[in-house]
């Protein structure tokens, strides 16, 4: 049994409460499929969860044994992420406005009415955009560490965006045999190091069971996530555009903001945002919990309560 092995799902207690049923399920799409964990009742709709940029359904792994068990949850992977097909050749992420799209076929596909949302980072930005461009279709949205997607510096962005192409044409340029391979041990240190003290080495091997393939060589593994992703810049909105959303928003909306939390380029625009959506929000909760970005992923605990009154009133 290899590292990867070992580190499957199991529905043994978790944090002293019990796990819900998980089952792994698979969404067509016109390029492959979308993958996600559906925990709870499967008779249910569920919660749709999305993870954040570069994570994987597996975000959500501590904090969910935490919910309510009679909750349903679908975790999704996004394309390019954890289990789920990566994007066609040729095409470019734009990472918040493909999320739209991708939540908007998984409406369609279940043929939901309304929809409850709950997105970590980049997720949470696209269930902002979700409920600004569909107002009336959503039900609740509870956003961590993120009020909408990110308002970047313009100039340095522009500065970047050159690189992103030409970074990206290389990507796509490479082969499955020249993809570079690790020991599991080795990918814990690059994932520890690339999230920059955001997540712990227990959290790194969660996201690591959606988040690696084995490679061809024993005891050898490859990052499953589309290297594209990397560079995933164009597609950014401006502030004004961003407030012009927030004042469509209309759901109950709950935020929960790590501090120190995620870096942001202007973090003035974290309560600006929040201001405008609180304005036309059926329901609105802001709570701040000490943590970095990953707070839900590294101490569940300290938002998981949050949570719970949240979607029980």
């Amino acid at each position: 049994m290899n590292t990867v092995d070992k580190a499957t799902d199991s529905t043994e207690n978790i944090n002293g409460h019990k796990v819900h049923n998980v089952e792994e399920i698979q969404i067509p799409v016109p390029w492959g499929y979308l993958s996600g964990k559906w925990w709870g009742p499967m008779d249910q709709q569920p919660i749709v969860a999305i993870h954040g940029w570069q994570d994987n359904a597996g975000t959500f792994d501590k904090l969910i044994p935490l919910l309510p068990s009679n909750v349903a949850i679908l975790a999704i992977d996004l394309p390019g992420h954890g289990l789920s097909s990566h994007l066609p050749s040729g095409q470019f992420y734009y990472v918040f406005w493909d999320g739209l799209v991708i939540l908007r076929r998984l409406v369609k596909y279940y043929n939901w009415n309304k929809v409850k949302l709950l997105g970590h980072s980049l997720g949470g930005a696209i269930s902002f955009l979700y409920a600004a461009f569909y107002p009336d279709e959503v039900e609740f949205m509870i956003s961590l560490d993120i009020a909408s997607p990110s308002v970047k510096d313009v100039a340095k962005n522009v500065a970047i965006l050159s690189d992103s192409i030409d970074k990206f044409l290389k990507y796509e340029l490479l082969q499955s045999d020249s993809i570079p391979s690790y020991s599991y041990d080795e990918v814990l240190s690059i994932v520890e190091d690339a999230y920059k003290g955001s997540i712990t080495r227990e959290s790194a091997i969660i996201l690591m069971k959606r988040g690696l393939r084995p490679a061809n060589e024993s005891e050898r593994y490859y990052f499953s996530r589309d290297p594209r992703l990397k560079v995933s810049a164009l597609g950014t909105i401006s502030l004004d555009m961003v407030l012009i959303y927030a004042t469509r928003i209309k759901c109950a909306y709950l935020n929960i903001r790590a501090i120190p939390g995620l870096k942001l380029d202007y973090p003035e625009s974290y309560d600006k945002v929040l201001d405008q959506i609180k304005i036309g929000a059926k329901r609105f909760e802001y709570h701040k919990v000490e943590g970095t970005h990953h707070v839900h992923l590294n101490y569940p605990e300290k938002i998981a309560p949050i949570i719970n009154s949240f979607i029980s009133t």
